[in-house]
Parts: structure tokens; sequence; C-alpha cells
């Protein structure tokens, strides 16, 4: 995490450092801009000499501070990201929060984030944009119609490598999606297990599944 000043040229001199000291960027995110300052947090791998290289960030023109914490992914692991309408999508919730409780008791990291969003340009807007979220590693679609361009979307963030789980309702998308599931709370809970190193569940042998 460097503190420093917020200015034209700063991104390039920290990465410039780190490119020096042979480390890869695994992400990088502007965290907030105020005051004519800015924090940025960087992901590192394949850092040599952590001590050198934070002297050297220390050392640039501008910086403040650096100071290092947990990565993410360390911290809240893998994402499971709920799209949708109203009780629909806090049913949803309530199942995946429950049964990523079990999971992250016995080690597992795993967390879930929602919006409750209506029409199409919208939902698909926000489908599309899973594929561009951090550690997103699934999306579950909670509403009583979705199909169109909702539907288009599915398709290509499932070509991304992102699981989709649709409830059963009207539309295209559940055409789409890698799984229809009709209980909200079930759906939420079978979208925990699709994506849990812990749980006995194979995506691949449910695809094309209603329940």
């Amino acid at each position: 995490m460097v503190r420093g000043s917020d200015a034209p040229g700063s991104l390039n001199a920290l990465t410039r450092v780190i490119y020096e000291h042979g480390a890869n960027i695994a992400y990088v995110d502007i965290v907030d801009r105020k005051d004519g300052l800015s924090t940025v947090h960087f992901e590192l791998d394949e850092v040599g000499d952590r001590e050198a290289l934070i002297r050297d960030l220390e050392r640039l023109g501008g910086v403040q501070t650096v100071d290092q914490a947990p990565s993410f992914a360390k911290v809240f692991g893998k994402r499971i990201i709920v799209v949708g309408g109203g009780a629909q999508v806090g049913q949803v919730v309530v199942g995946a929060v429950s049964e990523a409780d079990r999971h992250n008791i016995r080690g597992e990291k795993i967390s879930v984030d929602t919006i409750p969003l209506v029409g199409e340009e919208n939902l698909s807007n926000a489908v599309r944009a899973v594929a561009r979220l951090p550690r997103a590693v699934a999306l579950v679609l909670a509403g009583a119609l979705m199909g169109g361009d909702v539907a288009e979307a599915v398709y290509e963030i499932r070509e991304k490598g992102i699981i989709v789980l649709s409830l059963n309702m009207p539309g295209r998308v559940t055409e789409a999606a890698d799984l229809v599931v009709t209980d909200p709370v079930q759906c939420g809970v079978m979208a925990v297990m699709a994506v849990a190193d812990t749980a006995r569940f194979d995506i691949e042998r449910q695809r094309g599944q209603r329940y």
C-alpha cells in the first residue's frame, strides 16, 4: 500500500521500481484520491528482496508511506456475485452466506456480494462487469424475468470462466446458465458448493440441470 502524491507519472514511477526489482504485478488498484494524495494497492508475485523493494519505493519523490497488508485473496477469497431483484436476491444471499460459513470455518475464503437491479440494460451491464471483478468466480441471477441481452451477457462471461447459476424464471437466461435452481436459498447454497474446494460438488456434471 503506497501512499503518495496524486500526480501525472506517479503510477509509472512506482511500477518502474517494481519492474527493476523483477517483481510481477498481479493486481493494482487506486484505493482513494483526496487532497492531492492517493493510495495505490499492489499485489505482487515473484518478489525477491522485499525489504529492498520497500526501501526503493520509499525513496521515490512524493511517496509518504509504504505499508504491507494481506492480499484480498487471503482476506476475502473467492467472490460470488448475486444480481437481480428484491426478496429473491435476499433469499439467495441467505443460502450463500450460510453455506460459505460452513466452508470458511474449514479454511476456505468465500465472500458474497450483491446488487439489486432491474432493467435489461442495467442487468446485462452488471453481468458483463462480473468478468472484470477481481476474484469473482460465480454469478447468481435472481429475478422474475430475464432474457434478451442479459442471456447474451451470460454466454459471454461463461466463456471467460465464470460459473453462472439462475433461478427458474421466464426468459432465455435459464437456457444460458450453467445450472438452474428453483428455490432461491438452495440456489445460494449450490453456488458456494460449486466453487468451494472443500465441497464434493462437480459443476461439470451438473451443467444443464434444473432443480
